[in-house]
């Protein structure tokens, strides 16, 4: 009984988690190109229903591709409970911790800047304060931090409740200037105003994705992953923790589509119902990973994933800083613009799994030199 109730030690790794941030990262990092170029090689034209599920949504609406950035904060979120019971000593005082989670939270803002944010352009009149992913992870680390130093389970529960709850009638009851409340237009929305008036001329006009405003259900997102992670962590059997993950994954996806009826899902303003129904799907692939990974014991062809999630940060930053990309293309151009005449319409397939699998091996030697990039 007692190894039931006690908690997993925090120096217990759990695989999933590592597996399921490395699946993601493949995605965001040029797994995309690699999965299209191989349907390529079998099917042509490609079918546009698969083509439908690796594009954003322009606005309203779900894909498969609109699950990855909200995916990569839930599993933020999901290590947070191992990492915080390693750093909070029931000698030490909880400030202690601050100095490094604000140390991480202004590495991500700076490296979100570097990706997105033109900051090595040095113009200031197309620099672009908050316009990454990178940048929402920190804001949903900072608050889940405070969360988890300060508040019991249960308010950790109500706080994310109170975002997303909070969000929404943030945006239905209040109005732009000039115009009624609950405005949902790609322009005319009151995320898109907070953003214009907070962020001035260090705004994206070009872009419909909204940032300071839609943080509250950022940092949501975060919390969600946070929940799974103290599940996991719990000492419960790995029968219930299996089963909690597919409850929630299913109670968030019925939750988010009932409220979509009055908040629609719209990962660009990263509505409430929309962080559910992300939340919903993230559960239900951890309990997937979990499963498989950790209960069944089928670990081998997750090496694959464990060795992108390992480096996570270190994979996004060789394939998102601006020019690093291409140099990938460039090495692989190296070594078969001979064979250009004999792979045809192969090609352009080879090109992208042969840089793919340059990052990969690259991952792979930081991976067995133990080096990785610790934000």
């Amino acid at each position: 009984m007692a190894s039931e109730t006690q908690p997993v030690p925090p120096s217990t790794r759990i695989m999933s988690i590592d597996a399921l941030r490395g699946f993601d990262m493949f995605w965001i990092v040029g797994g995309d190109k690699v999965f299209l170029a191989l349907v390529a090689l079998f099917v042509s034209p490609i079918p546009a229903a698969v083509k439908e599920q690796m594009t954003h949504v322009p606005w309203e609406g779900f894909v498969a591709w609109d699950l990855i950035m909200p995916l990569f904060l839930f599993i933020v979120g999901a290590a947070m409970p191992f990492a915080f019971a390693k750093r909070v000593q029931p000698d030490r005082s909880k400030l202690a911790v601050y100095p490094r989670i604000l140390v991480r939270v202004l590495v991500l803002w700076v490296f979100g800047m570097i990706v997105q944010g033109n900051l090595l352009a040095y113009d200031p009149s197309n620099l672009y304060l908050f316009s990454n992913t990178l940048q929402t992870i920190a804001v949903g680390y900072l608050v889940a931090s405070i969360a988890l130093l300060h508040l019991p389970l249960i308010g950790q529960v109500g706080l994310t409740a109170s975002l997303l709850l909070g969000y929404w009638l943030i945006m239905t009851l209040a109005a732009v200037p000039g115009h009624p409340a609950g405005m949902m237009e790609e322009k005319l929305n009151f995320a898109r105003y907070v953003d214009q008036v907070v962020l001035g001329p260090f705004h994206r006009e070009a872009w419909n994705y909204t940032w300071v405003l839609s943080s509250m259900s950022f940092a949501a997102t975060v919390l969600l992953g946070v929940h799974a992670g103290q599940i996991l962590r719990c000492g419960r059997s790995q029968a219930v923790k299996v089963l909690a993950l597919v409850g929630l994954g299913l109670g968030c996806l019925a939750a988010g589509w009932l409220w979509s009826h009055w908040f629609p899902i719209n990962k660009r303003l990263f509505t409430s119902s929309m962080v559910l129904w992300a939340g919903g799907w993230s559960y239900l692939l951890l309990a997937l990973f979990y499963l498989v990974i950790d209960v069944a014991g089928f670990r081998r062809w997750s090496f694959f994933f464990v060795v992108i999630g390992a480096n996570a940060i270190a994979a996004y930053m060789l394939t998102h800083v601006p020019g690093f990309r291409k140099i990938w293309y460039e090495i692989v151009d190296v070594f078969t613009a001979n064979l250009t005449p004999c792979l045809g319409a192969c090609q352009e397939s080879v090109q992208h799994v042969g840089a793919f699998a340059l990052l990969w091996l690259l991952l792979f030697y930081l991976y067995r030199k133990k080096s990785f990039l610790r934000v």
